[in-house]
């Protein structure tokens, strides 16, 4: 990593240091116009519905609209360096998922710094992965997935480079022993339509995305890839159960602001977006979802971030995942 860890914590409090520089700028009636929420994948991703979710009711909230803005690409990086280039005064935010601390592990000259071009607002969720296929493939459990693996070239999607539905297909190969391709896709929703349509085998997919396709029987859920079983799909086993233990990689979502963003502005989304994952009727959306809400302070989210930072740079070392 090029940052070690004891200057990430530095470049992090100096941003700190300088959002609350900045919060002298901010009215006490903010908002007071529409709020920009960018979400770097297309529609129809697990960030994409989230964000969404929260776009939604943070607009009641508020008392302004929230408008969501997808700018794809780049694995996430076109639509957050254009929230980091974009005026610190809380009109524009970024949901991402923790593809935006995996980056810094694999771009040598990404155009912004995830650390210090950014304040961490709130972290919404903690997400499972799901293996899945067409049902039309017959694989029915991991067994069956190493058997076909071992039998013949076998790929699989993601949802971009090195992200964590990316890395995880990096960890199983390294469980199993088995050798896969990747094909990476602009976001979950153009690789899940070829998953579903035969074109990719197999996919580890972030569970909001995918559930629904399940549900509906579109696709098949093989194994679930965090330690325990998920409320959502109770039936389903995970990959430590199937003779893998230690297996255990999720993925998480939350806001962000650019650096410079008065805090008090900060603090009052940060508090928002806490009582919207706690409402009953948004936290039974994402638990039906899959996803465990969560929402917390900007500083806890803040550690959150360099402490994600450093154990993904090690996944990413150990996987050997390169940026294609």
């Amino acid at each position: 990593m090029a940052l070690s860890r004891r200057r990430l914590q530095l470049a992090l409090v100096s941003a700190l240091l300088a959002a609350c520089a900045g919060s002298s700028l901010a009215q006490s009636a903010w908002p007071t116009k529409q709020i920009r929420m960018v979400i770097p994948y297309p529609p129809g991703g697990p960030t994409d519905i989230l964000g969404r979710i929260v776009a939604q009711q943070l607009s009641v909230n508020l008392g302004q609209p929230v408008v969501v803005e997808n700018k794809p690409g780049a694995s996430g990086m076109i639509g957050a360096d254009q929230v980091a280039k974009a005026p610190p005064d809380g009109y524009t935010l970024l949901v991402n998922a923790s593809i935006h601390v995996i980056n810094p592990s694999l771009y040598k000259k990404p155009a912004y710094d995830a650390i210090r071009d950014f304040i961490p607002v709130s972290l919404i969720a903690d997400v499972p992965l799901v293996l899945v296929a067409a049902p039309s493939l017959g694989l029915t459990s991991v067994a069956d997935v190493i058997a076909a693996a071992k039998a013949r070239p076998i790929n699989f999607a993601s949802s971009g480079n090195a992200a964590a539905p990316h890395l995880a297909g990096e960890a199983f190969k390294i469980a199993t022993g088995v050798s896969m391709q990747h094909v990476p896709y602009k976001g979950s929703g153009p690789a899940l339509t070829d998953v579903i349509g035969g074109q990719t085998e197999l996919m580890f997919d972030s569970m909001p995305s995918s559930i629904g396709h399940i549900r509906g029987g579109k696709l098949r859920a093989i194994a679930v890839t965090t330690a325990k079983r998920t409320s959502a799909l109770p039936e389903v086993p995970t990959i430590a159960e199937a003779g893998f233990p230690g297996f255990d990689i999720s993925t998480w979502y939350g806001v962000w602001a650019p650096a410079g963003t008065p805090m008090d502005v900060v603090a009052r989304v940060s508090g928002e977006i806490a009582k919207i994952v706690r409402m009953p009727q948004v936290r039974e959306r994402l638990v039906g979802l899959g996803a465990t809400p969560v929402g917390n302070t900007p500083a806890e989210f803040a550690a959150y971030n360099l402490s994600e930072l450093v154990k993904w740079g090690k996944i990413v070392k150990a996987s050997g995942a390169t940026v294609d």
